[in-house]
């Protein structure tokens, strides 16, 4: 059975959604977090820094929703959670560290680009 496979300059297609979600910065974020395992809430909250509680929980539902990460609940007390990469998010490890990788080493670039566009 053949894969379909999206186009992104078709405005009808679900690409769109997909790149949505990857493009986000917190998606980013989370992904780069979890690249080394799985992590608790507040573990990966502390991580990324500067997300509300709000937001990463919204993040992590809308990631584990479109099978990025799983949620696995341990039967403890008090109740344990872990969010985890799943294959497919692991498959989005090395595009979206190349991103940051790119990112890190630019920023001063794009920084003085803003300042003297900004004048």
């Amino acid at each position: 059975m053949e894969t379909m496979r999206g186009d992104a300059f078709d405005p009808n297609c679900p690409t769109r959604l997909v790149l949505d979600r990857i493009g986000d910065k917190w998606s980013v974020l989370v992904v780069l977090g979890l690249s080394d395992g799985p992590r608790r809430f507040t573990g990966l909250r502390g991580l990324i820094g500067g997300v509300t509680p709000k937001v990463l929980t919204q993040t992590l539902r809308a990631m584990e929703r479109d099978g990025l990460l799983t949620r696995t609940v341990f039967a403890e007390v008090p109740p344990r959670v872990e969010y985890a990469l799943t294959p497919l998010g692991l498959s989005l490890q090395a595009p979206i560290q190349a991103v940051a990788d790119w990112a890190e080493e630019n920023v001063e670039a794009v920084v003085s680009a803003r300042e003297k566009h900004a004048v």
